[in-house]
């Protein structure tokens, strides 16, 4: 959905900027592998952006473009992929349980995050100023700790921090009842959904998408990774999926890759 005052999709070299809804835009990163979507909700008083990716290029650029307003950097959770241009915003917000992380960051190597960052070659030409070698996750102390159902003012927005652990432990979802908008993060989208880590909790992301597919009102699902246009019909599929899983004792680590509709589950 479009409006006259929205900008038409628009590529900024390394991120794609679309409109997604009135006063609302995904800005993605199509030339990684991983496709990383952020998404920009602007408000009267304030705007939110829901991860900020891969800390390739200057998102910060991209959103000062789009908005003059105060912006909150929220996080749906602390994988590297989803809070790499956290350090160019002022406000940080995360769930409790994720916040260990985004302070003292994930215990796995800097060599090992590089490593898959760059595992397989862009799509797109990187920005001038990235070089690998130099990359870094971000790792910072959020200002502001989020528990479930807590409220982002934005002033005349209102979004809802919604716990949903599983593909982490402090995993959020935020949702805009207003115009039906569900930001789902890595809990949902088409591809390969990981609960495989030993930080994941399968039977914990079953329960989280029991919970989002219960939603009444949404409109439009925003997910993380890969293709933007996702349906509610998938969301449904990855559900059954699950109970059937769940059902027959394999919703559980080790039990490998499962087909639930368009989606994969890594279990």
């Amino acid at each position: 959905m479009t409006t006259s005052c929205d900008p038409p999709t628009q590529n900024h070299s390394w991120f794609t900027v679309e409109p997604v809804a009135p006063q609302t835009y995904a800005i993605s990163e199509y030339g990684h592998w991983e496709e990383p979507h952020s998404y920009l909700f602007v408000g009267s008083e304030r705007a939110a952006l829901i991860d900020s990716g891969l800390g390739i290029g200057d998102i910060r650029a991209v959103v000062d473009q789009l908005t003059h307003l105060p912006v909150i950097a929220c996080t749906t959770h602390c994988h590297w992929d989803h809070i790499g241009g956290h350090g160019s915003f002022d406000e940080v917000a995360v769930h409790r349980l994720d916040a260990g992380w985004m302070e003292h960051g994930i215990p796995v190597p800097l060599e090992a995050r590089r490593w898959e960052l760059m595992r397989e070659a862009f799509r797109l030409p990187a920005p001038a100023s990235f070089a690998p070698d130099r990359w870094e996750r971000f790792c910072g102390q959020p200002t502001i700790e989020l528990e479930d159902l807590d409220v982002v003012d934005l002033g005349d927005r209102r979004l809802t921090a919604m716990h949903t652990p599983g593909h982490s432990p402090g995993h959020l979802c935020f949702y805009e009842q207003a115009l039906g908008l569900l930001c789902t993060g890595d809990l949902f989208y088409s591809g390969t959904l990981y609960a495989n880590y030993e930080s994941t909790d399968p039977v914990a992301f079953a329960s989280s998408i029991d919970r989002i597919v219960e939603l009444q009102g949404v409109r439009r699902i925003l997910p993380g990774h890969h293709q933007l246009d996702v349906t509610r019909h998938q969301l449904t599929a990855l559900h059954r999926g699950l109970r059937d899983l769940a059902s027959r004792g394999q919703l559980r680590h080790g039990t490998g890759i499962h087909g639930c509709g368009a989606c994969f589950i890594l279990l």
